[in-house]
């Protein structure tokens, strides 16, 4: 069994930071759980351009507001506390905060904590045997 708090990986390796969110990596592919977990805040007024054609990725937004765009049918939903989004087929979209967006992110396959995102916001396919 495995018990950690988000406080455990704050300002290690595994919170990773950028001028437009932060991803505090909770489970990652060493834990071999065939999934990953972060809690990610986007700040707010940012404008993130994401394509995960390695991964799905479900989102859960427990606080917070703003709004994702589908770039394959043009679509804008509008996210809040509650709402979830699940990158099913690889969706390349915007997400917009209005406000900082706390969210859940689940990821298969796991990321292991060394991906960055690509020039079009596509993480690598990294295993961790690499």
């Amino acid at each position: 069994m495995i018990v950690r708090t988000v406080r455990d990986v704050e300002d290690t390796e595994s919170d990773i930071r950028t001028e437009n969110w932060r991803s505090k990596r909770i489970i990652l592919a060493k834990e071999k759980a065939g999934f990953s977990v972060h809690e990610t805040t986007l700040y707010a007024g940012t404008v993130n351009e994401f394509w995960y054609a390695n991964h799905i990725e479900a989102v859960f937004v427990f606080e917070g507001e703003g709004e994702i765009t589908d770039h394959g049918t043009g679509e804008t939903h509008l996210l809040g506390p509650g709402s979830l989004y699940l990158l099913d087929e690889h969706d390349k979209h915007q997400v917009r905060p209005r406000t900082d967006m706390r969210t859940v992110c689940v990821f298969n396959p796991p990321v292991t904590g060394r991906e960055v995102h690509d020039e079009d916001g596509v993480y690598p396919l990294v295993t961790e045997e690499e």
